[in-house]
């Protein structure tokens, strides 16, 4: 059994998230980071479209962020949120592209493209 005055795994994540907003990230001003990031893998794209439509709602700025062959679900996504939600004013801020180096399981180096899309409110 287990000690009814030891906290379960929801109340530890409930405890660390509102430490989390306890204290704010900042960035080189001082000025509190509003950004969140959206990683984009395997599920289908509306899941993606959801999770940032529901984190613009709270935060400035959202990150889409995906490598590889997820590039074109990350842009799906990004277009999704801003063509279809027009009435809202979702604007693309900000892309980034980049290569990283990963070993790969037969021991080369290989180069994964990456995709960082900033989305925001007008």
């Amino acid at each position: 059994m287990s000690d009814p005055n030891q906290p379960t795994d929801a109340q530890e994540i409930l405890e660390e998230s509102q430490k989390l907003k306890e204290s704010p990230d900042t960035d080189e001003e001082g000025a509190r980071k509003t950004r969140d990031v959206i990683f984009v893998g395997t599920k289908p794209i509306m899941t993606y479209v959801t999770a940032t439509l529901t984190q613009l709602s709270t935060q400035a700025v959202v990150t889409i962020k995906a490598r590889g062959q997820r590039i074109t679900q990350a842009v799906d996504v990004s277009q999704m949120i801003v063509k279809r939600m027009n009435t809202v004013g979702y604007k693309i801020k900000d892309v980034r592209i980049a290569s990283d180096s990963l070993l790969s399981q037969d021991g080369k180096t290989r180069n994964v493209s990456t995709i960082e899309i900033d989305i925001s409110k007008e």
